[in-house]
C-alpha cells in the first residue's frame, strides 16, 4: 500500500525527523488558507498523486503570492497528470499539499527498503538527488553508497557516519545525518514499510538537513498491525479491480494486454505470463487465487477478470497441489453461468483431482477448450484471440 506524500511526512514528523510545514488542500479555498497559515513569503503547490515525475508534468509549483496558490489550485485540482510512471493516461488531480519553501543548497537521493538478497533493510544514499535513481544507477553508478543493517544490531552511529561521508556532510551536518538515518530506520521498522524514499534530501542554506519530499510503500500483510496507516489509503489512486480483489484477499495486478490469467502460485502466473508473450499476445492481468482458495474467491477472481473490458480471451492454468482443481473448476463454471462468456476461455488443469475437475467443466456444457499443458494452453488461447480480430 502507497501513500501520498502529506501523509508519508506526517508519519516522519512523528518520528522526529525534520519535513518543512504543509497543509494538505482540497479546494481552490484550503489551498488558499494553507498559504495564509503558513505565512511564508515563497509557497510551494505540490499535485498529491501516486507516482513520481510530478515536478517534471507541471505538478510542482514554487509562488510568492497566496493569489497564485490560487491559480495554481485551480489549474491542478481536477486536472490529469501524466508523468513516466503513471502511463500515457495518466491520473487525476484530487488532492494538493500547499507547503512552505526552502532555500536550497544542495540535493541529495536518500531510500531505505528492503533488500531481498540479504533479507535486511538497505540505505541507498546518492549525491545525485533530486534524479530519478534508476537513471543515475545506469549512467554513474559510482555515485550510489548502499550498505544493509544487521538485524541483530540494528541501526548504530556508524551507519549515520557512513551516510554523511558519502554526502561529503561535515560538522553540523554530519551529526544531522547520523541522526536522520536512526529516525528513518525507526520509523521504517516501526511501521512495516516496504520502501522509504527521501528524494531531495536537501541541505539548505541555513545548514539544516531536511526531507524535501517523501515517498512511503507498506508491507500490505502486515497492514493488520497498523490501523492508523490503512486509514490513509486513497482508493482512488489504486485499480477497481485491485480493489475488488484484495476484498478476497486474491493478488491481482492490472496490466496492459488482451489476455486474462487465472494461475495458482506467483511463479506460474509470471511463467503463464512469459509463454503469452512469446506467442505473439500479453497478459492483461497478474491473477494469483493462492494454494487454498475456495469456490467463492475462484469466482470473484473469474468477475473480476471478465469485467475488464481489455479481456479478449482467458487462460485459466492450475498445477493443483493444496489447491485443488475440482475447487477451481466448480469456481469457474458458478462464475461463467453467472455473468456469462463473451471471449474465449481455455482452460489447463493439473494435479489434484485433475480428472474431476475436468469432469465438472465437461458436464457443464460451456464452451470452453482443455489444453493438456501450458504451452498447448498458451498457443490454443492466443490463437483464439487472435482469430477474433479477423
Amino acid at each position: 500500500m502507497n501513500i501520498h506524500e502529506y501523509q508519508a511526512k506526517a508519519v516522519l514528523r512523528d518520528f522526529g525527523v525534520p519535513v518543512p510545514r504543509g497543509h494538505a488542500a482540497f479546494s481552490v479555498e484550503e489551498a488558499a488558507k494553507a498559504a495564509n497559515d503558513l505565512g511564508t513569503p515563497v509557497v510551494v503547490v505540490k499535485a498529491q498523486i501516486h507516482a513520481g515525475g510530478r515536478g517534471k508534468a507541471g505538478g510542482v509549483k514554487v509562488v510568492k503570492s497566496v493569489e497564485d496558490v490560487r491559480k495554481e489550485a485551480q489549474r491542478l485540482l481536477g486536472s490529469i497528470l501524466v508523468t513516466h510512471q503513471t502511463g500515457p493516461h495518466g491520473k487525476q488531480v484530487n488532492r494538493l499539499y500547499v507547503e512552505e519553501g526552502s532555500a536550497i543548497d544542495r540535493e541529495f537521493y536518500l531510500s531505505a527498503l528492503v533488500d531481498r538478497e540479504s533479507s535486511r533493510i538497505a540505505f541507498v544514499v546518492s549525491t545525485a538527488g533530486g534524479m530519478d535513481i534508476e537513471q543515475v544507477a545506469h549512467d554513474t553508478p559510482e555515485k550510489i553508497v548502499t550498505f544493509s543493517i544487521d538485524p541483530a544490531t540494528g541501526i548504530m552511529p556508524h551507519h549515520g557516519r557512513l551516510v554523511a561521508r558519502a554526502l561529503s556532510l561535515t560538522g553540523s551536518l554530519a551529526k544531522q545525518a547520523e541522526a536522520l538515518v536512526t529516525k528513518l530506520y525507526a520509523a521504517f521498522t516501526a511501521k512495516d514499510m516496504s520502501l522509504l524514499e527521501i528524494n531531495p534530501l536537501v541541505v539548505t542554506k541555513a545548514s539544516e538537513l531536511i526531507c524535501l519530499d517523501a515517498k512511503m510503500g507498506f508491507d500490505d500483510n502486515a497492514l493488520y498491525r497498523h490501523p492508523d496507516i490503512v486509514a490513509l489509503r486513497d482508493l482512488t489512486e489504486e485499480d477497481e479491480k485491485e480493489i475488488e480483489a484484495s476484498k478476497y484477499d486474491l493478488n491481482y495486478v492490472a496490466l496492459d494486454g488482451t489476455i486474462g490469467c487465472m494461475v495458482n502460485g506467483a511463479g506460474l502466473a509470471m511463467a503463464t505470463m512469459d509463454i503469452i508473450k512469446l506467442y505473439g499476445e500479453s497478459p492483461a492481468n497478474f491473477l494469483d487465487v493462492g494454494g487454498g482458495a475456495s469456490k467463492e474467491k475462484v469466482a470473484a477472481a473469474f468477475k473480476i477478470i471478465t469485467a475488464d473490458p481489455k479481456v479478449k480471451g482467458i487462460l485459466v492454468n492450475i498445477f493443483g497441489g493444496i489447491m485443488k482443481c475440482d475447487v477451481i473448476a466448480e469456481g469457474v463454471v458458478a462464475a461463467v453461468k453467472e455473468v456469462g462468456l463473451r471471449v474465449p476461455l481455455v482452460v489447463r488443469l493439473e494435479g489434484t483431482n485433475v480428472e474431476l475437475g475436468k469432469e465438472i467443466i465437461a458436464k457443464s456444457n460451456l464452451n470452453v477448450t482443455s489444453a493438456d499443458d501450458l504451452d498447448d494452453a498458451a498457443q490454443k488461447i492466443v490463437k483464439a484471440v487472435k482469430e477474433l480480430r479477423k
